[in-house]
């Protein structure tokens, strides 16, 4: 198969060629509506996106109407029921669990008429039955090749389908199509599959499936692959690759495309040599959110009786050129004002203002606000126990940069805009000596700065591309981070109760599930001994506190204990 531009379909018997086009989306997190629950309106950014399922099903029905609906298929790539106030609203306030309402997510995928869709790594956030009583509400497979149960090794979930595309005057077209989720599940989610799944290699589950689809008939073979392409991973080396599609591509004979998820990367078409083949293999990532449509054309001929690919394109759609298609708002309405009332309900107040804008360079009152809670609960947990006198540290990352408890009244959105993501809490056992090293690891998110040199915020942090959510600040303990100094050799002054820190010396660390897990491999805290695992989502720890005092007061935890230094002259005042 050679790329080629794509070509306008032609169904016919008597030339034997043919055209089947696949649409992709991918990492919709939840958005249907063009809506910013956090912000309580319309979304919007810097390239003026658009993003959800509404306005991605315009443009599905453009191409189906474009290209024959009978002759095109809808596929996703992962990361479908988190990341919005929407899906947590139905997986935690109003569980489907519980209620047995459709999920949002499944009522707009199903009218929309999806062939089928990969899980992706957040599909496991919120625990095996929700995912399992979302699976049953959907008209289409879910498909996870490398998803199986951890006793017997056997498929957990559909591995692949093969769908059968009619043509007018000549023999249907089978396209397969094989889903692949994350290996990171197995880090990233450990307490919701730890000894239910595994996840093998995507490469490896490929190298499996792939054959069995052609021997089954297979024309065309799309892998639905939630996997960037980097060929990186953000974990160390114990679990299969994370970001493997270019290696899927180049490594497994018989694919023909792949749809990219994972990464939040826009790729409108990309070919990837098959080092076993030489023949060009297709690559296609819609920008996340439903911002993003691909379209995948494959022109087929008749060789010998079986059809053959002889070329493939790809090219994508914007959300922002649509409306939204009324009848996928219609469905979602109800369930979109729902959630649009539940997180602008007020639960208390703020006597000042506490933007988190800076927090990723500067101690910031906000960011002691959820330290402060993630150590109170974590000290009440030890209460009582052998470890009830250990010192409670507590680890943050700086998740949003637009996040902000407002002054006056605290709404649910404010908290759940603070805390994006729905990580539970966990307190384990490190000492002196780790928390340095642990901190050492953490201050590689800084630009080496010479002292002098003049020092810009926008540019000071993601060293190395390391992003917000993988820096993590420390209270608890009093310390300084010297920029001007090599990666390995920044921390210093690094104090507790006034004292140098005894490297013996024994802390429990509240912390989250995904850096307790391995997430962002930071050292020590994946081994470290657990003393809490509360299973309750930070998140909602935030909001019980708001609850529960009425006031969220800087005064009851603020605290300047780092900063930012060059030869310990402070960089900012």
């Amino acid at each position: 198969m050679t790329p080629a531009a794509a070509k306008p379909p032609h169904h016919g018997g008597k030339d034997q060629t043919t055209s089947v086009t696949v649409l992709g989306t991918s990492d919709l997190h939840g958005y249907i509506e063009n809506w910013d629950y956090f912000k309580d309106g319309e979304y919007d950014d810097a390239a003026s996106n658009d993003v959800g399922l509404a306005k991605i099903s315009t443009l599905v029905n453009t191409v189906r109407a474009d290209r024959g609906s009978a002759s095109t298929l809808l596929i996703d790539a992962g990361d479908t029921i988190q990341g919005t106030s929407l899906t947590d609203y139905f997986a935690n306030t109003e569980p489907i669990t519980e209620t047995g309402e459709i999920h949002p997510m499944a009522a707009a995928m199903n009218a929309m008429d999806y062939d089928a869709a990969a899980l992706g790594n957040h599909e496991f956030n919120y625990g095996l039955d929700l995912l399992r009583k979302f699976e049953s509400q959907l008209d289409f497979p879910l498909l996870g090749a490398n998803a199986v149960d951890a006793t017997s090794g056997k498929p957990a979930f559909t591995p692949y389908i093969i769908k059968t595309v009619k043509t007018k005057g000549n023999k249907p077209v089978k396209v397969g199509i094989l889903g692949l989720t994350n290996p990171g599940v197995a880090i990233w989610d450990k307490n919701n599959v730890d000894g239910k799944l595994k996840f093998p290699g995507i490469v490896e589950q490929a190298q499996k499936y792939v054959p069995q689809m052609k021997a089954r008939g297979a024309d065309v073979v799309v892998v639905s692959a939630h996997s960037g392409t980097s060929g990186t991973s953000s974990y160390g080396p114990e679990l299969p690759l994370e970001n493997a599609s270019t290696q899927l591509a180049e490594t497994v004979p018989g694919i023909d495309a792949v749809l990219v998820g994972h990464a939040h990367q826009e790729i409108p078409e990309r070919f990837v040599t098959n080092k076993v083949t030489g023949d060009q293999v297709l690559l296609t990532e819609p920008l996340n959110w439903g911002m993003r449509l691909s379209v995948m054309d494959f022109e087929l001929k008749k060789v010998r009786g079986q059809w053959d690919v002889v070329s493939a394109s790809a090219s994508l759609l914007n959300a922002n050129t649509v409306e939204a298609d009324p009848e996928i708002s219609k469905l979602v309405a109800e369930q979109h004002q729902r959630v649009i009332d539940y997180v602008n309900t007020p639960i208390g107040t703020a006597t000042e203002s506490m933007p988190a804008a800076e927090s990723r360079y500067r101690d910031t009152a906000v960011m002691d606000f959820v330290g402060s809670v993630q150590a109170s609960a974590v000290d009440r947990a030890l209460d009582g126990g052998p470890n009830a006198d250990l010192p409670v540290l507590s680890l943050v990352a700086p998740f949003s940069r637009t996040a902000e408890i407002p002054a006056g009244p605290v709404t649910i959105r404010d908290l759940a805009g603070l805390y994006v993501f729905p990580n539970t809490l966990f307190g384990v056992e490190m000492t002196g000596a780790q928390i340095k090293e642990y901190l050492e690891y953490s201050a590689k998110y800084f630009v080496q700065t010479a002292p002098g040199a003049p020092v810009d915020p926008a540019t000071l942090t993601n060293a190395d591309g390391t992003p917000d959510y993988n820096y993590d600040m420390m209270s608890g303990v009093d310390y300084d981070i010297d920029i001007s100094r090599p990666v390995g050799e920044r921390i210093v002054n690094l104090s507790f109760n006034g004292a140098p820190v005894d490297p013996a010396q024994r802390f429990a660390v509240a912390t989250n599930n995904y850096r307790q897990s391995g997430g962002g491999n930071f050292p020590h805290i994946s081994t470290a001994p657990v003393l809490v695992n509360q299973q309750t989502e930070i998140r909602q720890l935030l909001i019980d506190y708001v609850v529960a005092q009425g006031t969220v007061d800087p005064a009851d935890f603020a605290e300047n204990n780092w900063r930012l230094v060059r030869g310990g002259v402070p960089v900012f005042d």
